[in-house]
């Protein structure tokens, strides 16, 4: 009994494995036919060609994409190096407006000095006039004073002193 099981059992499976095969035969048969026909064949070309279509399309819209961020980009990058450039022109400008600034600063310091440098001068020539002025007035003095003492220009009396001899009596002038 048991071994009639079995045996039964086998040739079941042996009749399923049998049947499976044909089927899978069959089925692949069919694809194979439907693969072959004609209008299978059309619908797998248009199929293909609408595959490659849609590629096609989606590669031009994303290179349409990647142009216009490209130029968006491109745009943005000339914006900005229009305000570097800008902002670098108005620094450039501020530094010539100081250069000159101080070039003038230091040309009013300059001449101030120049100016203080001319009135030092100018007072000390002066200084040095009065005292030659002071001086030629001393010396004026000096020389009225020993004209006096020496009796020039009749500034002083004559004096005469007369040395007592017994003849004639001469007379020593000491103004000559």
């Amino acid at each position: 009994m048991i071994l009639v099981r079995r045996q039964k059992e086998a040739e079941l499976r042996i009749l399923e494995e049998e049947t499976a095969r044909r089927i899978e035969e069959a089925i692949r048969k069919k694809v194979e036919e439907s693969l072959n026909s004609e209008e299978i064949k059309l619908e797998i070309q248009r199929r293909i060609e609408e595959g490659h279509k849609k590629l096609l399309d989606e590669v031009a819209a994303q290179l349409e994409k990647e142009k216009e961020a490209a130029l968006i980009e491109a745009r943005q990058k000339a914006e900005q190096e229009r305000k570097e450039r800008e902002e670098l022109d108005k620094m450039l400008e501020e530094n010539q407006r100081r250069v000159e600034e101080a070039q003038r600063r230091e040309a009013l310091e300059q001449q101030q000095k120049e100016l203080e440098r001319c009135l030092e001068l100018e007072r000390i020539q002066k200084e040095k006039e009065e005292a030659m002025r002071r001086k030629k007035m001393w010396e004026e003095e000096e020389k009225a004073n020993q004209m006096k003492l020496l009796g020039k220009n009749k500034s002083r009396p004559k004096l005469s002193f007369a040395i007592g001899l017994k003849s004639d009596s001469t007379k020593i002038d000491l103004n000559n």
